[in-house]
């Protein structure tokens, strides 16, 4: 009942209902991101192991060939501790190629998928590679469902907290809540614009399908997003602390390229912020799962017993 005074109030508001195949490719970048844990929770145990005694790699970078050629040739004091060593190193590599094998599964689903046209395109943006623009997309569902990029960043946790009474106004660090999996994957992607802005043969390679007006964004994004991540790091701020400013800004470049990539077989935006009387709302309570034990439709009837 109180739902229903709640509808008939116009205190409810619509909220986004994932399809079928949003959540099935939400679930596939999910356990790629667990996978990449273990291998990295695997990874850690192996080099406590070899430190402990004191068996040091002197090249310059760790799992690299080089790294991954000494590793073979590496020979324990006694047998059991080879037994471990052999162990630690058969599980990374199982969890190497388990983590190959579901990128390359995210790979070739993609393409099906139909949001296809906006993963291609926010592969435009230099520290977007397919995994961190499915991840956005599959968690976050149609980006062009918020009205302005300040939504879009609110969403993901990246505005700073607000410590504010009268006229006095505080500013604290960023809220953190929302989507934490799209959080992540943009800061991770976030760290690309540290070094000036240029083109790298991966960015030229994403650069060649999408339009001239996506490349356009592409590039004013990067010299923006450089300019302001130097200007930042000299004015002392701690490298985390920037690299969370540009992920922010991302998700504003990311918006603005959504905007302009249709999404076949999409809901409109009319049907997405429609009241609750609406044709666009009732379709959706009908595809949707019932949250709470109670649809929209049960609410629907609720109100117009209550008017009767």
């Amino acid at each position: 009942m109180q739902l229903a005074r709640l509808a008939r109030s116009g205190d409810l508001t619509a909220v986004y209902v994932p399809k079928v195949e949003d959540e099935a490719m939400r679930a596939l970048t999910r356990v790629r991101e667990d996978t990449l844990s273990d291998l990295k929770a695997a990874q850690f145990r192996l080099k406590a192991f070899l430190l402990r005694h004191d068996i040091r790699y002197t090249g310059r970078a760790n799992w690299r060939p080089a790294h991954l050629r000494w590793l073979s040739k590496v020979v324990c004091p006694t047998p059991a501790q080879q037994i471990v060593f052999q162990d630690y190193v058969r599980a990374v590599n199982e969890h190497t190629e388990r983590l190959q094998r579901l990128e390359q599964e995210l790979q070739d689903h993609v393409p099906a998928w139909r949001v296809h046209p906006v993963v291609e395109a926010l592969q435009a943006l230099r520290g977007v590679p397919c995994t961190v623009a499915v991840t956005m997309v599959a968690e976050l569902g149609d980006l062009t469902r918020f009205d302005s990029p300040r939504e879009l960043m609110k969403c993901l946790g990246l505005v700073p907290a607000e410590y504010s009474s009268g006229e006095r106004r505080q500013q604290g660090s960023s809220t953190t809540a929302g989507n934490t999996h799209a959080r992540k994957a943009l800061v991770e992607g976030a760290w690309a614009y540290r070094s000036p802005a240029k083109g790298r043969r991966p960015l030229h390679l994403r650069l060649e399908k999408p339009p001239k007006m996506l490349q356009d964004i592409s590039w004013k994004a990067q010299v923006r997003l450089c300019k302001r991540s130097r200007h930042l790091v000299a004015r002392g701020k701690h490298a985390h602390i920037v690299t969370v400013a540009m992920a922010r800004e991302l998700a504003g470049c990311m918006w603005a390229i959504a905007q302009q990539v249709p999404v076949a077989a999409s809901v409109s935006r009319t049907d997405r912020h429609c009241p609750l009387n609406s044709e666009g709302v009732r379709r959706a309570s009908e595809e949707a799962q019932p949250r709470c034990g109670v649809t929209l439709g049960s609410v629907k009837r609720l109100v117009k017993d209550t008017r009767a």
